[in-house]
């Protein structure tokens, strides 16, 4: 939820005023669905579990049983795959809206012809990247 986060833009006239600006974007959906296909996910092994070691004559003796359990499986595995593919696009949109370049287009004063401006360094991404290769 990016536009929750403000920044300062520096007026050139007035040096002890800043106009608050908003970052744009909100792309809490795909992480948010990571982390809920990551609980779902965990509650379904605990339960399996539980089945595996507590009813293991009953899971032995259905036939229909193992299959489902199977088709869960594979399942689940199917949409961690498409969850992370849509964590890395999110951390993707992220970067790109929290770009220097995006944010000092974003600011007027930068517009005019005789300004120039300068973000500085560039933020480091490498945690956010890592989150999404594990």
């Amino acid at each position: 939820r990016l536009y929750q986060t403000s920044y300062a833009m520096p007026i050139c006239g007035d040096e002890s005023e800043a106009r608050i600006l908003h970052l744009v974007g909100d792309f809490s959906a795909p992480a948010e669905f990571f982390v809920t296909l990551g609980v779902f996910s965990f509650l379904y092994s605990m339960a399996a579990l539980v089945l595996y070691l507590r009813f293991h004559s009953l899971y032995t003796e259905n036939t229909k049983l193992p299959f489902t359990d199977f088709c869960v499986t594979v399942c689940f595995a199917f949409f961690w795959l498409v969850a992370a593919a849509a964590w890395g696009k999110g951390l993707s949109d992220v970067k790109a809206a929290t770009r220097p370049s995006t944010l000092i287009a974003g600011m007027g004063v930068c517009q005019d012809k005789d300004v120039v401006c300068s973000a500085g360094t560039t933020p480091a991404m490498g945690l956010a990247n890592i989150s999404v290769v594990r």
